[in-house]
Formats: C-alpha cells, sequence, structure tokens
C-alpha cells in the first residue's frame, strides 16, 4: 500500500480554487497512478476529516519551446477536487490563504 504523503502531492493555489474553499472543496495535485478511493482515505488520515465526493482531472503536459529547436514538454499531473461533508471541520492547511 502506498503512504499516504506519495498519494498527495501539494495543494493547489489558485484564484478558482480559493474561491471554492467557501463551499469546502479543496484542489490537490495527485499522484497520476492514484484512484479516487486511495484519494479520500489518504485525505481523510492526513486532515481527520470526512471527505463526501471527489473529482479528478487528468491534465497534460504544456509544450514548451526553450529557443528556436528543443521543444520540451512538461509533466503531466493529476488533480483532484475534494468535497467535505456539510459537518466535517475544515483543513486548516488553507484558513491563512482565504
Amino acid at each position: 500500500m502506498k503512504n499516504i504523503y506519495d498519494i498527495i502531492k501539494r495543494p493547489v493555489i489558485t484564484e478558482q480554487s480559493m474561491e471554492n474553499i467557501a463551499d469546502k472543496k479543496y484542489v490537490f495535485m495527485v499522484d497520476i497512478n492514484s484512484n479516487k478511493t486511495e484519494i479520500k482515505a489518504a485525505i481523510e488520515e492526513a486532515f481527520e476529516v470526512k471527505v463526501a465526493k471527489i473529482n479528478t482531472v487528468r491534465m497534460q503536459g504544456k509544450v514548451k519551446r526553450t529557443g528556436a529547436y528543443p521543444a520540451g514538454r512538461r509533466p503531466a499531473y493529476k488533480k483532484a477536487i475534494v468535497t467535505l461533508t456539510a459537518d466535517s471541520k475544515t483543513i486548516e492547511l488553507f484558513e491563512g490563504m482565504v
């Protein structure tokens, strides 16, 4: 079994993700091979909250140019939008950012 910190990479801090905190929706970058069940268990264990729903999105890496020739590609990644239950507490990691 994977460690919870192998599944949860980092939080995604954008304007759009910060607006959803009022609705108890949090966005995390997760391991690309993890599924919703593993993500739910990792979030509940790491932050001691109750998860109601998880949506996942696989993002393709953008093509980036470095001068004239060698076009490279940023790595692909997976995002998880985590919705908490109404009676669950909030995640303290995001509290000072809003």
